[in-house]
């Protein structure tokens, strides 16, 4: 049976370290302890939060996001805007992510916390500014990814939280990965006809 360290069970739940630190005080959630006192968690325990997780309401998360730290001010445009929209319609805000990274990015850190914790039941609904602050293509199947796992994305759709030259700065990027690819395709295909030439030349000399 696994066992894991605070750090990695807090990720595995969804809750901060702090939290289960509060838990085990609180004899919510106990740890176990190690000889040295480290504390620690069982797969057990994982598996039954999970179970009582799928009973509780799910939460509200605030998703945004931004290419680069330079554009502080665009992140706080999209939580201004999408915290008046939820107090116009009633909706109680539970978390706000904030992300930092491209929208081709997969691997950025907050997105793929919201997906995990969409598929451990924690998430009721996610609310976003337009579409490519979530990601930049496939929106669709992504947004079928959540309905399948019972979360309901809210798509406000305010141009101004969607940079034009973040647009391009992606197709750039685009571009970029594609003529490495061919010009490594290329270095490849003069590698085989080089060798060919090699043989050949041993041929004759035999």
């Amino acid at each position: 049976m696994s066992n894991y360290k605070p750090k990695e069970f807090s990720e595995m739940i969804g809750v901060s370290v702090k939290t289960l630190q509060r838990w085990d005080r609180e004899d919510k959630l106990k740890a176990y302890r190690t000889p040295s006192n480290r504390r620690y968690y069982t797969h057990k325990q994982y598996v039954d939060y999970i179970g009582e997780g799928k009973t509780k309401q799910g939460k509200v998360i605030i998703y945004t996001r931004v290419s680069t730290s330079n554009q502080k001010d665009d992140m706080e445009n999209q939580i201004e805007f999408l915290k008046q929209y939820s107090n116009a319609k009633g909706i109680i805000v539970d978390e706000i992510f904030k992300d930092i990274g491209s929208g081709l990015n997969y691997k950025r850190k907050k997105w793929n916390k919201l997906l995990q914790e969409c598929m451990l039941g924690h998430v009721k609904t996610v609310i976003i500014s337009h579409k490519d602050r979530f990601i930049r293509f496939g929106y669709n199947w992504f947004e079928d990814f959540l309905k399948s796992n019972g979360v309901e994305i809210i798509v406000v759709n305010n141009e101004k939280t969607s940079p034009e030259q973040e647009l391009v700065n992606d197709l750039i990027s685009i571009i970029h990965v594609f003529s490495c690819r061919i010009y490594g395709l290329r270095k490849y295909k003069d590698k085989i006809r080089k060798d060919e030439d090699v043989c050949t030349k041993a041929t004759k000399q035999k």
